[in-house]
């Protein structure tokens, strides 16, 4: 079989480059290959690279999102600032606070006003003392005392506010018993 390649060759081997190109070709193809480079770089030129923008957006985002995290550890009041499961108890506490605060609005009336605003009045003074709490807390560095202080600063409101809701019944019912 490579014999017949290489007789095929030796038959044609006068045959090939017959054919000579025009007298200006090596002209034109300059020409035509420049225009191309030119038209090339225009539009490389008219492209904007955004790779190392977005790069450098990137790292700005994950320097501000990393100081703004450790910034609110730092700034932690109250039982956060002690350990991450006394996070989870304040967490806890002031979850449980606001469904109840929650009930106790939407149970007011005209009936039941002076109720909730007594209990509200109370819940700002344990506040206040739960803010008395936090300062104490900083200077006694995480008195166990303070921390079941605070603890039981919270279950008093809740306290308070699951009275308010047992009073609010009552009223409920005696109102009905009435009509």
């Amino acid at each position: 079989m490579s014999d017949d390649l290489e007789n095929l060759f030796k038959d044609l081997e006068g045959h090939f480059d017959s054919e000579e190109p025009n007298k200006n070709h090596e002209r034109r193809f300059l020409t035509k290959l420049n225009e191309q480079n030119s038209i090339a770089q225009k539009t490389t030129k008219q492209r904007f690279n955004w790779k190392p923008l977005i790069g450098i957006a990137a790292s700005v985002i994950l320097i501000v999102a990393l100081v703004i995290g450790n910034n609110q550890e730092a700034n932690a009041t109250g039982l956060a600032s002690v350990s991450p499961e006394m996070a989870q108890t304040q967490d806890f506490f002031t979850s449980t606070i606001a469904v109840e605060l929650k009930k106790l609005e939407n149970a007011k009336n005209p009936e039941t006003k002076l109720l909730i605003q007594d209990a509200l009045n109370q819940m700002k003074r344990l506040e206040l003392e739960y803010d008395s709490l936090i300062s104490d807390l900083k200077q006694s560095g995480n008195d166990q005392r303070v921390i079941y202080a605070m603890i039981s600063n919270f279950q008093n409101r809740i306290e308070i506010l699951q009275n308010t809701l047992k009073q609010i019944e009552i009223v409920e019912q005696l109102k009905k018993q009435q009509q």
